[in-house]
């Protein structure tokens, strides 16, 4: 069978999976990418238009289906397309889904097989007023040094006599900006300075507006920034390095008289195209019209002297800081929701501005982020985006008796085998923990705050550890242009903002930290593990695999002396 490494980079309207209609410019690319890693299977690997992968064989093509929804992208249609995909309205056939948000208790009908594009829960970051309280809390515990780049905002009508005391004491020239709190494409939003300009009796949100954005050609504009998350636990955060760059079509004014005009304040594409003056913009690597890449925005700082990485890195801790928000409310909901780490991820796109002094602000997160493509400019970092993103995550091909309407109950793991070496291996992706495993989670969950015992985490890998390892160097090994932001080799700096220590954060900060230089050295002893199946045991009989506390440092009776609150937040 064709198996090979992804492919570097580089799409408008049908209801079903569209036919390529475009010279097909190269051979045809593997079909799968290999893991780095004997004993675990390989993903299918996804292309960029004008490219094609090899047919896998005879039986597994028929495999591949999608379900698709009404609101799925066309640039995601082309995308499977390229790799083989069919529609299906089959719920058990699907491998692949990408649509709206749907409720937490849907999610439990998922099968592990399969991927959706969203997580339950992240309501919690995609509303504007969840995004606030949890953000406020952290602002309330850490301060505003470290949570203070979300605007005040008020939620009326709860928080409306708040406001009320905000307009009497503050200065009449201070500007608010009104937006609903599950609105998206700049609908329902306007800038105002009059208490009398607050409508009553509406679920809004009131938000400080930040009046002196930085500008260029003498405009306000905005980033999106693509954020990317695989897991929830473990946490892993992916940012893209290109995104878009919004430009309000109308030059920046502070005037009270125009704050009605939207094509000043609101940066939007959904808003200004309507504008006569919106200038598109084709080309990726120009600095013109009304829409940029985010490459050719830290091209054009450059030129004026700005270190745009020191705003890169200031826009990534802040993407962490959010996330980390919620991250204790969805990880719930997913516990409780959804079978399994593989099915599901989720694209957002975090809406940043730069203020004049160049420090950048989170206005808003969105979980749907829209896909749909315009212009050149858009289609060439979308198509890349997607390509990237379906590569990332891993889709793997499911056995075939396993999409039937009624399958059989999972067998005894202990007794499993997958039939084919190219297949879903449930052995990889179970949650069962062996007694030793629990107990090791339990011992530095209880420890996470000491550094001399995290120190030991790595020294005796049991085999859920390092199927957790595989898998987080695997799918970072198809990152493409998405960069991993957490785990980091600094990602301990932001474990105090976790509501509770989780094992798996622990084990990868470890990992981190030691191969920060190099990877090569721990992922050759990943693989010696993986060649002896240590990765697909679940009680294993190996001494060299089964943990004990580090009796150098702690003893029995300490080990034994563990928080009912680190048991559960080891045992999840």
């Amino acid at each position: 069978m064709p198996v090979g490494p992804n492919q570097p980079k580089g799409n408008s309207d049908t209801s079903v999976l569209p036919h390529f209609a475009f010279p097909i410019d190269q051979e045809p690319l593997p079909a799968l990418t290999e893991s780095l890693f004997s004993n675990i299977p390989p993903k299918l690997n996804f292309v960029l238009k004008g490219q094609t992968v090899e047919s896998l064989p005879s039986g597994f093509e028929k495999l591949l289906r999608w379900r698709i929804s009404a609101t799925t992208p066309n640039i995601v249609k082309q995308c499977i397309a390229r790799s083989g995909f069919k529609p299906t309205t089959k719920s058990y056939s699907w491998l692949g889904y990408w649509g709206k948000h749907i409720k937490a208790s849907g999610f439990r009908t998922i099968r592990e097989y399969q991927k959706m594009n969203h997580f339950p829960g992240t309501f919690q970051l995609g509303r504007k007023d969840r995004l606030w309280r949890n953000l406020s809390k952290m602002l309330s515990r850490f301060g505003r040094k470290e949570f203070g780049f979300f605007p005040q905002t008020f939620i009326l009508p709860a928080d409306r006599a708040s406001l009320k005391i905000f307009f009497e004491n503050g200065s009449s020239k201070r500007k608010w900006i009104i937006k609903p709190p599950a609105s998206s494409c700049g609908s329902g939003i306007q800038v105002i300075h009059k208490w009398n300009e607050i409508p009553k009796g509406r679920s809004i949100i009131v938000q400080h507006y930040i009046a002196d954005p930085y500008l260029i050609n003498d405009s306000k504009f905005d980033l999106r920034i693509y954020v990317y998350i695989t897991s929830f636990d473990p946490l892993r955060i992916y940012i893209y390095e290109d995104g878009l760059v919004r430009f309000a079509s109308v030059k920046y004014s502070n005037s009270m008289k125009k704050l009605r005009n939207r094509y000043i304040h609101l940066t939007n594409y959904s808003v200004n195209k309507f504008n006569s003056n919106y200038e598109p913009n084709s080309d990726e690597d120009v600095c013109q019209g009304h829409k940029w890449s985010l490459k050719a925005l830290w091209t054009y700082l450059q030129r004026q002297g700005i270190d745009s990485s020191a705003i890169w890195s200031k826009i990534k801790d802040l993407v962490v800081k959010t996330v980390l928000s919620a991250e204790s409310l969805i990880n719930s909901s997913v516990k409780e929701n959804v079978q399994g780490r593989y099915c599901c991820h989720e694209l957002f796109g975090f809406d940043v501005l730069l203020d004049e002094k160049l420090e950048p602000w989170i206005i808003e997160v969105n979980i749907s982020p829209s896909l749909h493509s315009n212009s050149q400019l858009d289609i060439s970092i979308k198509d890349a985006l997607i390509r990237d993103l379906f590569n990332l995550v891993g889709f793997m091909i499911p056995e075939i008796q396993d999409v039937v309407p009624n399958p059989c109950p999972v067998p005894d793991l202990s007794r499993y085998e997958p039939t084919s070496d190219v297949c879903f291996d449930r052995r990889l992706r179970t949650y069962h923990r062996s007694p030793d495993e629990k107990a090791k989670h339990i011992y530095y969950t209880q420890r996470h705050m000491n550094e001399q015992a995290l120190e030991t985490i790595l020294d005796i890998l049991t085999p859920d550890d390092i199927r957790i390892l595989t898998e987080t160097v695997d799918e970072n090994s198809r990152c493409g242009d998405f960069l991993r932001v957490f785990p980091s080799s600094t990602s301990q700096l932001y474990h105090v903002y976790f509501e509770q220590p989780r094992y798996y954060n622990l084990l990868l900060q470890a990992w981190c930290t030691k191969h920060q230089k190099s990877e090569s050295k721990g992922i050759s002893s990943l693989e010696a593990f993986c060649r002896k199946g240590i990765n697909l045991q679940h009680q294993t009989l190996d001494p060299k695999h089964q943990w004990m506390p580090p009796s150098m440092h702690y003893s029995t009776k300490d080990f034994k002396n563990v928080s009912p609150s680190a048991s559960k937040s080891a045992l999840g």
